[in-house]
C-alpha cells in the first residue's frame, strides 16, 4: 500500500511531515487538499475528515493499516516504522530533551506566531509586541543551545524540523529572528540548505509567490 500524506500549501505541520518523510527517504504520495483564501482548507477533504473529525485538520498519514493526524504522533510513527536515518538522538536522555524541544517549538514558540496572525494590521499593539517578545525570548534561549553543538538536540533531529518550520513562519507574520542570535542563523541556514527541507520549502514559497504574499528574505531563491 502506498504511504499518503495529506498536506496543503501552506500547512507548516504538513510541511514538518512531509521534511521528515523525505529525510528518511520514505516513499510517498502527497496529497494536497483544496485550499481557500484565508488561510482556511476548504472544502474538507474525505480522508482528512475520516482520519481527524474533530479538527478535520492536515497534516494526515495513511499508511497500511495505520492512520494518524498530529505531526508529533506521525514523526513518532516515521521513527519507529523507519528508523533508520534516526531522526531521534541515539541516548534515551538525549531523545528526550529532543522531544522536549520539538514539543515547546510547537507549543510555547508557535502559539506567539500565531496570535501574531490575526495581528497583522495591529503590529504596534500591546498584543502584537508582546508576542514579537516571547518569539525573541525563544530566540535567546535557542542560541544558549547552540554554542556548544550544530543542531538543537545535537544531532540534526526532528526538533531542528519543528523549530525551523515555525521560525519561517514567524519571519513571514513579523517576528523573525535578527543578527542578536548569530548562531541561530546560521544553524537556519545549515537546516534550510538540506534537500529534503528545500524540497518542501521551496514549493511553498513559490504558492506565496504566487498568490502575491511576501516570501521571506532568506527564503528568496
Amino acid at each position: 500500500m502506498t504511504t499518503h500524506i495529506y498536506s496543503g500549501p501552506l500547512s507548516m505541520f504538513g510541511a514538518k511531515v512531509e521534511i521528515a518523510a523525505r529525510e528518511k527517504g520514505v516513499p510517498f504520495k502527497l496529497v494536497m487538499v483544496p485550499f481557500a483564501k484565508g488561510d482556511v482548507y476548504e472544502p474538507k477533504h474525505p480522508e482528512v475528515l475520516r482520519v481527524n473529525p474533530v479538527k478535520q485538520q492536515v497534516p494526515v498519514l495513511v499508511d497500511d493499516e495505520v492512520s494518524l493526524f498530529d505531526s508529533t504522533q506521525i514523526f513518532e510513527y516515521l521513527e519507529d516504522r523507519y528508523p533508520s536515518p534516526a531522526l531521534w538522538p541515539e541516548g534515551i536522555a538525549e531523545r528526550a530533551r529532543a522531544r522536549q524541544l520539538e514539543q515547546k517549538s510547537d507549543e510555547v514558540f508557535f502559539p506567539n506566531v500565531i496570535k501574531l496572525f490575526g495581528l497583522q494590521e495591529a503590529m504596534q499593539s500591546a498584543p502584537a509586541i508582546a508576542a514579537c517578545a516571547g518569539c525573541a525570548r525563544f530566540y535567546d534561549e535557542m542560541e544558549g543551545l547552540l554554542a556548544t553543538r550544530e543542531y538543537l538536540a545535537g544531532p540534526y533531529s526532528f526538533a531542528d524540523i519543528a523549530f525551523y518550520m515555525a521560525c519561517v513562519f514567524a519571519d513571514r507574520k513579523g517576528a523573525g529572528m535578527t543578527g542578536a542570535a548569530p548562531r541561530l542563523l546560521a544553524w537556519r541556514t545549515r537546516v534550510g540548505d538540506r534537500p529534503a527541507v528545500r524540497a518542501v520549502v521551496d514549493p511553498m514559497m513559490r504558492f506565496l509567490a504566487s498568490e502575491g504574499r511576501e516570501v521571506p528574505a532568506f527564503l528568496q531563491r
